[in-house]
C-alpha cells in the first residue's frame, strides 16, 4: 500500500465501546487494523452503563446520570481523535460508517429497563458519530440487519455470498468476530 492509501473505518457500536476496522478503499478491500475502541472510561465505575442503577433497574438519578454522560463524552472525544489522527499519519482517512443494532427513540419504549438500553445504545452511537465529525471524518449510520443486503447489492451477489467474502477478508487478522465482520463489511460499502 502507498504511505497515503484512502481508507474507509468501519466502527460496531456496543454498550462503552467499538469494533474498529479500517479497510483500504480499493477493488479488492484490503484489512489494514482491526482493534477494539473504549466509548466509556473503564476507570470510571459505571460509565458503561449509565442508565442502569444495577442489574434490571434503571438509573433515576438524573445527576449522576448527567455526570457520567458528560464524562463518556469527554473520554470518547479524546480516544477517537487520537485514533483518527494515528490513522492520518498513514492514510488518507474522510469517511467512516457507524453500524447499531437499532435507531428506535429510547422514549417509545414503555419497559424501564429495555429504555435504559436503548439510551446506551443511543449514547454511544452519537458519542461515536460526533467524535467523528468533530475530526472531520464523514459519517454514515448503517443498521445492522441491512449491512450484508446492502453489500450484497452492491457487489451484484447475494447477502451470504457478500458475508463469506468479508469472511475471507479476515483471513491473518487475530481478532475477527461478527463486530469486526459487520464493521469491515459496512466499511466496505461505503468505500
Amino acid at each position: 500500500m502507498s504511505a497515503r492509501q484512502s481508507c474507509t473505518l468501519g466502527f460496531r457500536v456496543k454498550t462503552g465501546w467499538a469494533a474498529a476496522v479500517l479497510i483500504a478503499n480499493s477493488a479488492k478491500p484490503v484489512v489494514l487494523d482491526s482493534r477494539v475502541i473504549e466509548l466509556a472510561d473503564p476507570g470510571v465505575a459505571d460509565s458503561r452503563q449509565p442508565y442502569h442503577a444495577g442489574f434490571g433497574t434503571a438509573q433515576t438519578d438524573t445527576a449522576k446520570v448527567t455526570r457520567l454522560v458528560r464524562g463518556i463524552e469527554r473520554f470518547s472525544r479524546r480516544t477517537i481523535a487520537a485514533l483518527v489522527a494515528e490513522y492520518r499519519e498513514h492514510y488518507r482517512l474522510r469517511s467512516a460508517v457507524v453500524v447499531v443494532a437499532s435507531l428506535t427513540d429510547p422514549a417509545s419504549i414503555a419497559n424501564q429497563h429495555m429504555r435504559a438500553h436503548a439510551s446506551e445504545g443511543r449514547l454511544f452511537r452519537t458519542v461515536l458519530v460526533d467524535g467523528l465529525k468533530h475530526s472531520d471524518v464523514t459519517v454514515r449510520v448503517v443498521l445492522e440487519r441491512e449491512v450484508y443486503e446492502l453489500l450484497g447489492k452492491a457487489l451484484r451477489r447475494l447477502p451470504s455470498q457478500a458475508k463469506s467474502r468479508v469472511a475471507a477478508l479476515g483471513e491473518g487478522i487475530g481478532r475477527w468476530r461478527a463486530e469486526q465482520k459487520v464493521a469491515a463489511a459496512a466499511a466496505w460499502l461505503v468505500s
